[in-house]
Formats: structure tokens, C-alpha cells, sequence
């Protein structure tokens, strides 16, 4: 296997098994992808493994791969994925013959990595990350929609202004501060005043008028 002692081969070879590999956490490939991907890394390690280098390499890179699952299945902040990435680059250029070689195989692990988002165009996707995305998503909408409930309530409600309205400024009703506008015209403080609108989180006021 000279061949994999060529650098562009080597780039090759790991970008291929970077691509399949991830490819086969993003998408559902039946395993086929998993198994072409740790064929060509069988092969790369197999070739440059020595006596200078061990098999502790190995257990670096798939450590790295670990990560990366784990923080899909379980985190999906990224953290742990981007520490897995470094750790599966460092696997494979520490047995790199010579400097160029290693420089193109981290870069063949990147552009492997980015390579492998092409797969969830064609394949269906697994839900690797989906419920840190899930949560996220709920979290937000929860609290927004907790947001506006509440300031819908306060529709009609009267309240004094603490701090002149040029034209926002803050409002007690109910013994809660708001920020709030008048929409366009300005207020002095200690003006009694009732919310005209809620739109969202912008509360519209205007002033009393006693009969």
C-alpha cells in the first residue's frame, strides 16, 4: 500500500472516511456508510501505524467519534463535536509521515465533516441533535407565548406613569413596572393613564380621561 504514502491518496482516503462516517450519524444508511468509513480508516491507520506510533492514536480517534454521538444523542450544544473533531484530526496527523501529509489530512477531516450534510439531501435524516433543537425551540415559544398572555392581560388596565413619556417611559399598574409608549404623543409623570394595546412585548398607553 505505497500508494496511501502519496499525500493527496491520504487526503482521499480520510476525507471519504470522515464523510461516510458522519454521514452515516446524520442520515439513516442501513449501516453501509458506517462500514465503508471505518473501511478506508482501517486501511489509513492500518498503513501508518508503526513503532514510533501506537494504537493509542486509534483510541484517540474514536474517542472523537464518541464525542460526537454523545453530544448529538445527548448534549447537542456542539461543544463536545467540536472537541471530538479536534481530537479525531489529532488521531490521524500524529502518524503522518511528514508535515504536508498531516496538514492535508486535518483539512481532509473538515472538509470530509462538511461534505457529509450533502447526504441529509438525498437520504432521510436521523434525529441526531433534534431535541436540543426541539427544546430550544419549545423553550422559546413557551416563553414568549407566556410573554404575551401576560401583557394581553393588562388590555384596558389603568396605571400612573413614573417618568415623563417622550414618547416611552416606565408605568405602574397593579404595583408592576412597565416600559410602555404613548405611540407618538409625551406624557408628564404622575399622569394617570390606561393600556390602550399590547402588541407583542410593546405596551401602548394614553392618558385617562375622567368624566
Amino acid at each position: 500500500m505505497e500508494w496511501l504514502d502519496i499525500s493527496i491518496f491520504g487526503f482521499l482516503v480520510v476525507f471519504l472516511a470522515t464523510m461516510f462516517f458522519l454521514g452515516e450519524l446524520l442520515v439513516k444508511a442501513k449501516g453501509i456508510f458506517g462500514i465503508i468509513g471505518f473501511s478506508l480508516i482501517a486501511l489509513y491507520f492500518a498503513h501508518h501505524i508503526g513503532d514510533t506510533t501506537g494504537m493509542w492514536v486509534i483510541i484517540l480517534y474514536a474517542a472523537g467519534l464518541v464525542s460526537i454521538v454523545i453530544d448529538g444523542k445527548l448534549l447537542g450544544d456542539g461543544t463536545l463535536s467540536f472537541i471530538g473533531g479536534v481530537l479525531m484530526i489529532i488521531g490521524l496527523t500524529v502518524p503522518a509521515p511528514d508535515l504536508i501529509y498531516a496538514v492535508l489530512v486535518g483539512f481532509a477531516v473538515i472538509v470530509g465533516g462538511l461534505a457529509s450534510f450533502f447526504f441529509t439531501k438525498v437520504f432521510p435524516r436521523r434525529d441526531l441533535w433534534s431535541k436540543m433543537t426541539l427544546k430550544e425551540t419549545m423553550s422559546s415559544e413557551e416563553g414568549y407565548n407566556s410573554m404575551n398572555e401576560g401583557y394581553s392581560e393588562l388590555i384596558g388596565k389603568e396605571g400612573m406613569t413614573l417618568t415623563d413619556f417622550r414618547p416611552i417611559g416606565t408605568v405602574e399598574i397593579e404595583g408592576q413596572t412597565y416600559s410602555a409608549t404613548t405611540g407618538a404623543s409625551w406624557l408628564e409623570k404622575n399622569t394617570e393613564v390606561k393600556v390602550a394595546s399590547v402588541d407583542g412585548t410593546r405596551i401602548v398607553v394614553s392618558p385617562q380621561k375622567h368624566e
